[in-house]
């Protein structure tokens, strides 16, 4: 097993926990294992659900990374999936309570390199949040849609 990820890990079980080194590379490794396992539950890598849930894994991984760093301690992934509600739930857990992510995501800023991951995780996560974590830190989760989305009041001539 890598050293930078410790997983338990049961496909039959359900939900798929892992503890990863607070690196770029741990984040990386985390958005590979969430598409391994997306696959597991039936969604292949190409599938728009796997692709989703890759996208929003990496972005909160990477923010729990850069954001909740927090020096000798690792960020956690869960992710969970319910089929009956159409869900894969995605939860990121970091050590630094302190810095919490907006309540809603930033306007885009156009001419920045950064500032675009919260907006991406609101056009693909149904919802999303954070909640404090005992004894320290935060999660912050997001749930995806299995399931295509039916468009919202598409104006008129829209395909």
């Amino acid at each position: 097993m890598d050293v930078d990820a410790d997983v338990d890990a049961d496909p039959d079980a359900g939900a798929l926990t892992a503890r990863f080194v607070s690196s770029p590379r741990g984040a990386r490794l985390a958005r590979r294992l969430a598409v391994r396992r997306m696959e597991e539950w039936g969604y292949p890598p190409e599938s728009d659900p796997s692709c989703a849930v890759a996208l929003v894994v990496g972005e909160l991984t990477a923010n729990a990374v850069r954001h909740g760093h927090v020096p000798g301690r690792d960020f956690r992934l869960r992710l969970g999936l319910a089929k009956d509600a159409g869900l894969v739930r995605i939860e990121v857990c970091d050590a630094a309570a302190a810095k919490q992510p907006l309540a809603a995501p930033p306007s885009a800023y156009p001419d920045g390199e950064s500032g675009r991951g919260l907006l991406l995780v609101d056009v693909l996560a149904a919802r999303w949040g954070w909640t404090p974590r005992e004894p320290v830190g935060k999660t912050v989760w997001a749930e995806v849609p299995t399931e295509p989305v039916e468009p919202t009041e598409l104006g008129e001539g829209a395909i």
